[in-house]
């Protein structure tokens, strides 16, 4: 059974490569695409360690919000539909909570730095 390392050990180990040796060597332009490199390999890494859950977690509060099943693609959609038809707004308390803790998963993965974050984790959990 091959089960290490796994592939977020390996994401990062390269992005870990790349910030820490190469770029130290980089000069202008190669330099600029191996931060934008590192950068993504922090998003992929950060989507391997929550992204799951963060998915489980949204299918869950989607098909609450809706009263329905179906995939995540198709829950979204149906959310969408239902806002534009006006069947739900934003003074729906439940489709403001899922809007913000989504945004925030969101973040939590893409932008893990970005301060707004901070705000907004202590404002909602």
């Amino acid at each position: 059974m091959m089960d290490q390392p796994s592939i977020k050990e390996l994401v990062d180990a390269v992005r870990a490569f790349i910030e820490d040796r190469a770029m130290p060597e980089l000069k202008g332009h190669t330099a600029f695409h191996a931060r934008v490199a590192a950068n993504a390999l922090g998003i992929v890494s950060r989507q391997l360690e929550f992204g799951e859950t963060a998915a489980s977690e949204e299918m869950t509060r989607l098909k609450a919000l809706l009263g329905r099943d179906g995939t995540l693609e198709e829950l979204n959609r149906a959310l969408c539909s239902a806002i534009r038809d006006g069947q739900i707004d934003l003074e729906t308390p439940a489709l403001k909570e899922h809007l913000e803790k989504s945004m925030r998963d969101k973040v939590a993965i893409d932008q893990p730095g970005y301060s707004g974050l901070k705000i907004a984790k202590q404002r909602g959990g």
